[in-house]
């Protein structure tokens, strides 16, 4: 799976505990589909399509229940059925541009939205960049009331996590855990600086948002370890942290394995 840099031999050994092998996999007409996805990532370099991504915004202050995060991000949260393809989104901006992971959308001009309000639209990939495994989306039509996530907010290891999303068709599912570990690497090696978390997401959860105590969108799920090969979650997943998505800097590490969700 990820390998950590050897800096001592207790990071080593943290590092390990990863596993050895992993895949990426979507969901797609209610059976878990194998797919071999290169890791994509999105940015202002090696993207394509037009569009502004979107930005950080203003921060709230006040830690939340789990329920709270919950009644404050739901409404934000998009399920994306593209082609064969299940997965999340979140609404990034006020003009509604969604933020989802790239490999639910490669490859399918058919993308289909739905609000949390029900309200059903076709979509258009804007922008996309396969190093970061994160693309944005322009919704054809809008709900009466958009509500746009608040991105961005600092991430320490050991802070707790909400992740928001449709594991295996199971939509607006909410799992909470801790950040695990920070600039893992996935796809062997292909996805890098990501979000270690050990709240439980599945097939169909990738593109959703991986959420602080206060709500912010820290990140991008894009995948899981499998280090028994057997596509089942071991407690170790990925985001692509929301600075990352953004646009920003991409760092170096060592070769890694996941499994795309």
């Amino acid at each position: 799976m990820e390998r950590v840099p050897q800096e001592a031999g207790a990071a080593e050994a943290q590092g390990a505990v990863a596993g050895r092998r992993a895949r990426r996999f979507v969901v797609g007409g209610g059976a878990l589909v194998v797919v071999a996805l290169l890791a994509y990532w999105l940015g202002s370099s090696g993207g394509n399509g037009e569009g502004a991504a979107p930005r950080p915004s203003a921060t709230p202050s006040a830690t939340l229940t789990v329920a709270d995060v919950y009644k404050r991000v739901g409404p934000s949260v998009v399920v994306i059925q593209a082609g064969k393809s299940l997965g999340t989104g979140v609404i990034a901006a006020d003009d509604g541009t969604i933020l989802t992971a790239h490999h639910v959308v490669k490859g399918t001009k058919d993308v289909n939205l739905t609000f949390a309000d029900g309200t059903k639209t076709k979509a258009v990939v804007v922008s996309s960049n396969p190093k970061r495994d994160v693309a944005t989306l322009k919704p054809t039509e809008l709900p009466e009331i958009v509500v746009p996530a608040t991105l961005g907010g600092a991430v320490a290891v050991g802070a707790p996590v909400v992740a928001i999303g449709n594991p295996l068709g199971l939509t607006y599912s909410v799992s909470t855990g801790v950040v695990s570990g920070l600039n893992r690497t996935a796809e062997d090696g292909d996805l890098s600086e990501l979000i270690q978390f050990d709240a439980s997401v599945n097939p169909g959860s990738s593109g959703g948002p991986l959420l602080d105590a206060r709500g912010l969108v820290i990140g991008i799920v894009v995948s899981i370890a499998d280090p028994g090969g057997d596509e089942a979650f071991a407690g170790i997943a990925f985001a692509v942290p929301i600075g990352v998505a953004l646009g920003g800097g991409e760092g170096d590490g060592p070769p890694g394995d996941g499994l795309a969700i």
